[in-house]
């Protein structure tokens, strides 16, 4: 029978193998000396190498979207709502530093198979942030000139880049909460609306 704790142990180990070798460079062998199974066990559970990565990215990003999903459904202030996503985004990048790496590097792979999750499941992740942004402006909180689409992508991208800052060696490394900072004011300056707007 299956075991969910030897499943965990295989997601756990995979993502931290791909962090340090890159998807292509890691074997399956790889996966199965961390996760101290045999390699024949991985098999019982994913059919390959791309099986797994694309559940690394889907068991482990969906947590974070039932978290913010959870955060967020009962608040009514659009800033607030994005404040949320992006302190519960950092701060799962921050305490899971090789998820934050394979989401770095493998969400940018032109396989078919992570084009196919790229553009599926991990939209419903970036589209809770246009949802957000929408919000605001039917609030008129933020400006209605800005294109829920594009912002999105752009936020997402900023929130990428930044957990650099402490998953490479060569970065400054900075608190978890200068970085929330330092994001949210960088966004809220472009996407606030001037006082004057709300008016109307």
């Amino acid at each position: 029978m299956k075991s969910i704790d030897k499943h965990n142990k295989i997601i756990l180990s995979a993502t931290k193998v791909f962090a340090k070798k890159g998807f292509f460079n890691a074997r399956i062998s790889d996966i199965a000396k961390e996760a101290k199974v045999a390699d024949g066990t991985i098999y019982l559970y994913f059919n390959n190498k791309f099986d797994i990565l694309i559940s690394v990215l889907e068991e482990e990003i969906g947590k974070i979207i039932e978290q913010i999903k959870r955060a967020i459904e009962n608040e009514p202030d659009a800033k607030t709502m994005l404040e949320i996503f992006v302190t519960k985004h950092l701060s799962a990048m921050k305490n899971n530093k090789h998820l934050a790496e394979v989401i770095h590097m493998e969400l940018r792979q032109s396989d078919r198979l992570v084009k196919e999750y790229r553009n599926n499941t991990f939209r419903s992740y970036i589209n809770l942030i246009s949802e957000i942004i929408q919000r605001g402006q039917e609030q008129k909180i933020f400006r209605q000139d800005i294109a829920p689409g594009i912002a999105k992508r752009a936020f997402f991208g900023a929130l990428d880049e930044v957990t650099r800052v402490w998953t490479d060696a060569n970065v400054t490394h900075y608190t978890l909460e200068e970085t929330t900072e330092q994001i949210l004011a960088l966004f809220r300056s472009g996407l606030l609306a001037s006082p004057a707007a709300g008016k109307n």
